[in-house]
């Protein structure tokens, strides 16, 4: 053991010796630093009541630093204003530890190599310690000197043991009026650079306090932590440089010695810690919020108290505005309502919020069901607020106007699977949530969806029907056609040169004399292009966010058929081309660009079956046949922020799991996507 402390400190020396030349103190990096430091830290001795010797050491600092500016500065601080915790009845002050490290601090020249060297070996010698205790036993050290020095100016003219021993300590020399007027400022400045590393060593205590929360509740902390070695480092070499400047304070020579940089370093680390401490706080808060709200949902209780857990920290419960009347109102309003949450950044846009006025319209003759709008915002600015504001006129129902982040973010989060894009959360008068995300439902059906508990999907999913709300709106002519019962394409693809190769065959198809003697009628719409044959982003994002939508409210059910078919549609949305053929409201068969176009290339080695089997039969079943032969990976693109994502995929065209990826993409807009994307 004795070899190994010798190899340790020739390690630390022989480094020490080169720090000048290799690098300055305050250049040198935190790599660096931790590297030299961690050579001297064996194990942590749990033992030792660093607490006791904290509230010890803080009381002298604080008690001494009010004497200074009693003394110096001539302000009057009532040292009773203190609040004075006692140690604990059995602790044992660790003297002959404190003044082996006195000796490190006393009576040392200015210079940073020198600091730097005494730090070093005041860490070998607290080997044992935590780190926190390591800072603390340099502080208290230090206190032990400062301290009895202060003191002793305090009471050395009315009691003569002090005047003897205060004139051993050299405590005239400062005191002396001359003196202490030319020396003021260099006292005041070190006076504040103490209480400053006190503040510091305070912060890392509290850090430490908070260790005992999980590390998945805190992930600040572990990244805080991490970097108290190198904190402490600097705490202590500071004290060194504190020390070594109330010996020269106290000399007869009027030496210089600069401690603005300790001063800049420890001001950075002290704000660095209080960040953190905030942090850390804060997602403590989110956690306890977020165990609060899980038990909250698991019990049966009114909707306005969970409403109100959900939104406000304690005591900040505001009234929320009515978008009808743009006046506010308290949160009782929602009391035994069924209540929608739509909840969403403020990167929303108008068909976001046109797509809820219906159902709005629909309730609101009812007083059963409210609307609640909850702007999601980690952080707000002005500009932010003047933006909610613009959006805010624009919705008729309940706006939360709270300029904080809501007290629920993690439960939205993690427990609603909310990722930045809308989402209508569906609770009843108990506050249990009867659907975790409305809108896809909302999108597609509208009222007839109402009142939108997950239940309802099971009404929809086998609806063979299932194009038409997408395509009802896109375009007048279409809701015709569906009601004249014609064969209907539609389609489009990232491809012009297959759509226009498409629109060709499909065309010639539609107009055979063939199909015309047996009366059938097909129409063509391409998803996207407008009727002067330009792009129309906007038909065309509505559309696939209603594919999405779709998705969304069949993912549980991969097996069944229309899932499989939507799936299989949002498949091929960055593909060349895709299409589907329906007749009416009944979806035929959606394939790829290249699967539905051969199709229509061989149609005369399958027209004759129309005859016997009918158009839809007879096409599909051709299909069925080109697939075997024309084999195309199937790429399935969901965006991870429209919701919860399944965590296995089935292929829509085999029986297989899908392989997954991870993709990024950009957009290079702030705002909402409601184009092509």
């Amino acid at each position: 053991m004795l070899g190994i402390a010798q190899h340790v400190v020739s390690k630390v020396t022989s480094t020490v010796t080169n720090i000048e030349g290799e690098l300055g103190l305050f250049t040198m990096s935190d790599h660096k630093i931790l590297e030299l430091i961690y050579t001297s830290h064996v194990h942590e001795d749990d033992s030792f009541d660093v607490d006791s010797l904290f509230l010890i050491t803080e009381n002298i600092i604080k008690r001494s630093t009010q004497i200074v500016d009693n003394i110096v500065q001539g302000t009057q601080v009532h040292v009773e204003t203190i609040d004075e915790m006692p140690p604990k009845a059995s602790f044992s002050s660790p003297l002959c530890t404190l003044k082996s490290i006195g000796c490190e601090l006393s009576c040392k020249a200015p210079g940073d190599e020198i600091a730097h060297k005494s730090t070093l070996s005041i860490l070998n010698k607290l080997s044992t310690y935590s780190w926190e205790a390591k800072a603390v036993l340099a502080l208290a050290a230090f206190a032990l000197e400062y301290g009895e020095f202060w003191l002793l100016a305090q009471i050395h003219q009315s009691d003569p043991l002090a005047k003897s021993v205060a004139i051993l300590k050299r405590v005239p020399v400062l005191l002396k009026p001359a003196d202490l007027q030319k020396r003021r400022q260099a006292v005041v400045e070190l006076n504040t650079l103490i209480k400053t590393t006190l503040q510091v060593i305070d912060c890392m205590f509290e850090l430490e306090k908070l260790s005992t929360y999980d590390p998945k509740d805190v992930p600040a902390l572990a990244i805080a932590m991490d970097h108290i070695p190198v904190d402490v480092y600097w705490s202590i070499i500071t004290i060194v440089a504190c020390a070594t400047k109330v010996t020269l304070l106290t000399s007869d020579e009027d030496k210089p010695y600069d401690l603005s940089q300790y001063s800049q370093k420890i001001h950075y680390i002290l704000n660095k810690l209080k960040i953190q401490l905030i942090i850390c706080k804060k997602q403590i808060e989110e956690a306890e919020t977020y165990r609060k709200l899980r038990k909250l949902f698991q019990t049966p209780t009114e909707v306005m108290e969970v409403f109100k857990a959900l939104i406000f920290t304690k005591d900040t419960v505001q009234p929320i505005i009515d978008g009808s009347t743009n006046k506010t109102v308290t949160i009782d309003v929602l009391r035994r309502k069924y209540v929608l949450l739509f909840i969403s950044s403020l990167d929303i846009s108008d068909d976001d919020i046109a797509i809820l006025k219906p159902v709005y319209e629909g309730i609101k003759k009812e007083d059963k069901y409210k609307i609640v709008w909850i702007p999601i915002v980690e952080q707000w600015t002005d500009e932010l607020r003047k933006k909610f504001e613009i959006l805010r006129t624009k919705m008729p129902w309940y706006t939360v106007q709270y300029f904080s982040p809501v007290a629920g973010i993690r439960f939205i989060k993690e427990e609603w699977h909310f990722k930045g894009k809308p989402a209508v959360v569906v609770m009843n008068p108990q506050g249990k949530v009867e659907n975790t995300n409305a809108l896809h439902l909302i999108r597609i059906y509208g009222m007839k969806a109402f009142p939108f508990h997950k239940g309802i999907e099971d009404t929809f999913t086998s609806d063979k029907e299932w194009i038409t709300p997408i395509v009802n709106d896109i375009h007048p002519t279409i809701q015709t056609w569906i009601k004249e019962e014609k064969y209907i394409f539609f389609y489009g693809g990232k491809d012009n040169e297959w759509i226009q190769q498409f629109t060709k065959k499909a065309t010639a198809i539609a107009n055979d004399p063939f199909i015309k003697e047996l009366k059938i009628n097909i129409e063509l719409f391409c998803v996207g292009k407008s009727a002067k044959g330009g792009e129309d982003l906007g038909i065309l994002g509505r559309f696939w966010s209603g594919i999405e939508s779709l998705f969304f409210t069949n993912v549980n059910k991969q097996t069944d058929t229309v899932t499989k078919e939507v799936q299989k549609l949002l498949s091929y949305k960055n593909e060349s081309g895709w299409a589907v053929l329906s007749k009416g409201s009944t979806v035929v068969v959606s394939g790829h660009g290249f699967t539905i176009l051969k199709v229509l290339e061989d149609f005369e080695r399958w027209k004759e079956l129309i005859k016997e089997k009918g158009f839809e039969v007879s096409f599909k079943s051709y299909h069925d046949k080109v697939i075997q032969t024309m084999k195309h990976c199937v790429r399935l693109d969901i965006p991870s922020v429209a919701g919860k994502v399944p965590e296995t995929m089935k292929c829509p065209e085999c029986p297989r799991t899908m392989e997954t990826y991870v993709s990024y993409k950009c957009c290079h807009t702030d705002g909402p996507i409601n184009a092509h994307h």
